[in-house]
């Protein structure tokens, strides 16, 4: 029986290591990394296959990217388009019986929270200088409080809203396995395509929520 939420957990050097999520985050970029080059092996002017569809993904990002992030978004276009990826097939991973979406992890949805955070106020002092940290304390020096309270939980919201979303799909997948019998596969088919769905769109958002949080660091300020 599957044990939900139970990790193999190995002490190595004092440190606690989840070696179910390390092995799923090296299959996660494994694939991802497959994707690029069966897409890019053999380029045609009319994509088709694998090209097709990380073209339409691709084109697709990059106009978002463009609308939020104005020309410096080209600097974190690669990122935010290889997140998306990670992210996606991560949750898609736990679909898989006797694997499980390295997204379920809150060590994982944190650690890629707190990355764009982290480049959200390194990118600002970058491209801002002093303005960028004078911008916490408008409209007035009191609200330097409530802006900081906003940036700590924005890793929070990021992190627990992946987490929380891929961890029940999985949980929800097993029950059913459980408790429909093998001769009633229809609703185990149709919440298993609804997963699909939500780990897609569960990627969209997370990644769009970064190109905002972004944005606001790197976007041209108009005068």
């Amino acid at each position: 029986m599957h044990e939900i939420g139970v990790r193999h957990v190995a002490q190595i050097a004092g440190f606690s290591f989840n070696m179910d999520t390390l092995y799923m985050t090296w299959l996660a970029m494994a694939i991802v990394i497959l994707i690029a080059i069966l897409a890019t092996r053999s380029l045609h002017v009319i994509p088709k296959g694998w090209q097709n569809v990380l073209e339409i993904i691709i084109t697709g990002l990059q106009s978002q990217i463009n609308a939020t992030m104005g020309e410096r978004g080209k600097l974190v276009a690669p990122l935010l388009i290889s997140l998306f990826m990670f992210i996606l097939t991560s949750n898609w991973l736990g679909m898989i019986p006797t694997l499980s979406s390295p997204t379920s992890d809150l060590n994982t949805t944190l650690g890629l929270a707190l990355m764009i955070v982290c480049m959200v106020h390194v990118l600002g002092l970058y491209f801002k200088g002093f303005s960028y940290i004078k911008h916490f304390f408008q409209p007035f020096a009191p609200f330097v409080i409530i802006n900081l309270i906003e940036e700590l939980a924005k890793p929070i919201t990021l992190a627990f809203r992946l987490f929380g979303n891929i961890l029940a799909g999985e949980i929800l997948i097993i029950i059913l396995l459980m408790l429909v019998p093998i001769w009633m596969p229809i609703p185990s088919v149709i919440w298993l395509a609804f997963s699909l769905f939500v780990g897609g769109v569960q990627a969209f958002i997370f990644t769009m929520l970064s190109m905002a949080y972004l944005a606001s660091a790197v976007k041209q300020d108009n005068h």
